[in-house]
């Protein structure tokens, strides 16, 4: 990461003030799409002028098991599609899927036709059940944190639903915003984490710590709850 990143970070912060502005009126939807909307890159996420998301994309792909191949991958929150490409590299089928349109229309555009490799338009909170059971590994980065309920019953909820869509054997990659333990957000990210861990669904199988992030790995188990 370089100095100038910090650029980056307060640019995102502001974008986040925009999304809870409008949430309060409007809902979930309608603030990602006038995110999407109102700016290209919200969270400057393609900017060539900070590195730390690339970084990022690479160094969450470094944590999956070396040699491992998925048939089909599931990006949810994928935003403008940048690791959903990235996981093209380890997958024959990828999937993202972000709450708004706007995202998945920008997603479409940035990565052209790439092979086996698609964009649609979903909320965790009404997944298509015809979805449970299809991935072989699923990446949820930096999109919990966004629901609109944080209480630890909806976030273990939400580790259900992500551990329905695993087939048996599959893999999720959890990646969340980490500064330092005492930080709010950070504190929510620790409950995040802490909720797939507790999933009866859920195996555990490693977590690492990076600047300025937090990773879990998990494998689903074989009798998983699936809900809706």
């Amino acid at each position: 990461m370089m100095p100038r990143d910090i650029g980056l970070f307060l640019r995102s912060a502001k974008t986040d003030l925009r999304i809870s502005e409008v949430r309060a009126t409007d809902g979930a939807r309608a603030a990602f799409e006038a995110a999407y909307s109102e700016r290209d890159d919200p969270w400057e996420s393609d900017n060539p002028r900070y590195s730390y998301q690339r970084w990022k994309y690479e160094a969450l792909m470094a944590t999956l098991p070396e040699g491992r191949r998925y048939a089909r991958a599931l990006d949810l929150g994928c935003g403008m599609g940048a690791m959903s490409l990235a996981l093209t590299r380890v997958s024959d089928d990828v999937l993202g899927l972000d709450i708004a349109e706007a995202a998945v229309a920008q997603a479409r555009r940035r990565t052209g036709t790439q092979p086996g490799l698609r964009f649609e338009q979903g909320d965790i909170n009404a997944l298509d059940p015809a979805l449970n059971g299809r991935f072989d590994l699923v990446v949820v980065a930096d999109t919990l944190y966004y629901l609109s309920e944080l209480d630890d019953t909806s976030l273990k909820t939400a580790a259900t639903l992500v551990a329905g869509l695993l087939a048996p054997g599959g893999l999720c990659l959890l990646a969340n915003h980490y500064f330092f333990s005492g930080d709010k957000d950070s504190r929510l990210t620790r409950r995040i984490h802490d909720a797939f861990a507790w999933s009866p669904s859920l195996t555990l199988l490693s977590t690492g710590r990076r600047p300025f992030y937090l990773t879990s790995i998990l494998s689903r188990a074989q009798a998983v709850p699936v809900l809706g």
